[in-house]
């Protein structure tokens, strides 16, 4: 790893800085010949306001991406916004009770009732710094803890609730936790895709029993919409360009801007002009120079092995001499040839091991 510092007076220096570094890296990358996205990233336990990942595009890469498929969008899935669907109303179906039987999981629901997931409301209880606190989806979608753990509810990490906690609260097990007639004291909080539907199905807070035709302004009190899931393909771009793709990748390199986070930890002062000491603004930059490599093979091979992109190959050009151990002037011209090459400055390999041909361009 490529690691590398930058230390500021001010905010708007380390943007300047921070930009001329993103740019570098991704010269880096086009130079080297790669598919390559910068995506917006999570600081994550480093911290500070603004950072990206640089990923080379490869399907056996460790992290999904959210990349728009007609403009230059890209984030991590657990960065990407999911927009707000258009607003929707409350149905007209009589809200009932139907038995459930051991139908715990969306999918087992669906299949029992003849729905479609996207039908669904499912319902998490989570421990949040203030208390319990129920969150709800639409059955296919899943929750994006990234997004969930910047709101102002929690102060840590969050945590789901027990079965046992569960059950303390709504008497039943969480494959049957619904929004309607929740607990007092226990706030709600409604992901966006979730809030535009109407006469849903969702659980009844009973074992054996889901709620159907079951509305929001009409069945269920006060809630927060905020946006809480991941974004699957297909979605809107954020940027208003064309839908969202997934793709994987794999990191390669990755730039934050710090701010005055550790400088402040450590009383890290430095005089400005006027002789007034200031805290630092600091970025940290850093490349996974032997990952490159490895992210290079893994996008670029095929069933007989590695095929270099051009910049990063070894050699131009291999010369394959044909012959050449059954005639001398084969074998001359080749080495002929091989030397004007290199003094050319042309980067190239001889192979002169008088096999047949086949078998030295599988070699290659």
């Amino acid at each position: 790893m490529k690691d590398a510092y930058s230390f500021h007076l001010d905010q708007d220096c380390l943007g300047r800085t921070y930009q001329l570094m993103y740019d570098a890296y991704a010269a880096i990358f086009t130079r080297l010949g790669l598919r390559f996205r910068a995506v917006a990233a999570d600081t994550g336990a480093i911290g500070g306001k603004a950072s990206h990942e640089f990923h080379v595009l490869a399907e056996s890469g460790e992290d999904a991406l959210a990349v728009s498929d007609t403009s230059d969008y890209a984030a991590n899935v657990e960065l990407a916004e999911a927009l707000a669907p258009a607003a929707g109303t409350d149905g007209s179906d009589t809200l009932e009770k139907v038995a459930t039987p051991g139908q715990r999981t969306i999918d087992e629901l669906c299949s029992f009732l003849g729905i479609t997931p996207a039908q669904c409301v499912k319902t998490l209880l989570l421990k949040s710094s203030t208390g319990l606190l129920a969150v709800c989806l639409r059955g296919d979608h899943e929750l994006n803890e990234i997004k969930l753990a910047k709101l102002a509810e929690f102060e840590a990490e969050p945590a789901f609730a027990s079965e046992a906690e569960v059950r303390e609260h709504f008497a039943c097990s969480p494959g049957y936790l619904g929004p309607v007639g929740l607990p007092a004291g226990i706030p709600l909080l409604v992901d966006r895709s979730a809030a535009v539907l109407s006469d849903f199905v969702c659980g009844a807070n009973e074992d054996g029993q889901h709620l159907r035709g079951a509305n929001w302004h009409r069945d269920v009190g006060e809630r927060q919409i905020v946006d809480l899931r991941k974004v699957v393909a297909g979605d809107p771009s954020p940027d208003g360009q064309g839908q969202l793709q997934i793709v994987r990748g794999i990191e390669v390199g990755h730039v934050f801007q710090l701010g005055q986070t550790y400088a402040e930890s450590m009383s890290a002062t430095v005089l400005d002009e006027q002789g007034k000491a200031r805290v630092m603004y600091m970025g940290c930059y850093g490349v996974g120079v032997s990952r490159i490599v490895a992210a290079a093979i893994e996008q670029n091979h095929d069933e007989r092995g590695i095929r270099w992109p051009a910049p990063m190959a070894p050699f131009q050009v291999v010369l394959c001499c044909i012959g050449a151990n059954q005639s001398p002037a084969v074998a001359e011209a080749a080495e002929q040839l091989y030397r004007a090459m290199q003094s050319a400055g042309i980067e190239v390999a001889l192979d002169d091991r008088g096999l047949r041909p086949g078998v030295m361009f599988a070699d290659l």
